[in-house]
């Protein structure tokens, strides 16, 4: 009798890897638009946040003085006493303030990614 050893193959055939690459192109597709817009909500999230800080400080401005800095002032009469410096919007442009404003008593916003008032993507302290 003749005993050949069969020898099994080692690796993978080439529809096992295509399959492979496909399920992992169907994942990709499917996770990495989510991953990619987190750095883009974490940048809202901060303007919110700042835009909400930069109103508490407004109103102990008012508390102490007995009404909101004027347009012409602006925010920047809170850096020394009430801010150590004024934040910039996560996209590092300046934050708008107006008083009084059209939606409150004074409106405070970011132009957002855009760089431009009125777009969209704006981040204010009356929505």
């Amino acid at each position: 009798m003749n005993t050949k050893k069969t020898k099994k193959q080692a690796g993978f055939t080439l529809i096992e890897i295509m399959i492979v690459v496909v399920i992992i192109g169907i994942l990709s597709s499917i996770i990495l638009p989510k991953i990619i817009d987190k750095p883009n909500e974490a940048r809202v999230q901060k303007a919110r946040s700042d835009i909400q800080t930069i109103s508490s400080v407004l109103d102990l401005y008012k508390l102490d003085k007995f009404n909101y800095p004027t347009t012409d002032e602006g925010i920047s009469v809170l850096v020394g006493q009430y801010l150590k410096k004024l934040p910039k919007d996560p996209w590092g442009n300046d934050y708008y303030y107006l008083s009084p404003g059209e939606h409150s008593d004074f409106d405070l916003y970011s132009s957002g990614v855009d760089k431009k008032l009125g777009g969209g993507d704006d981040i204010n302290n009356w929505q």
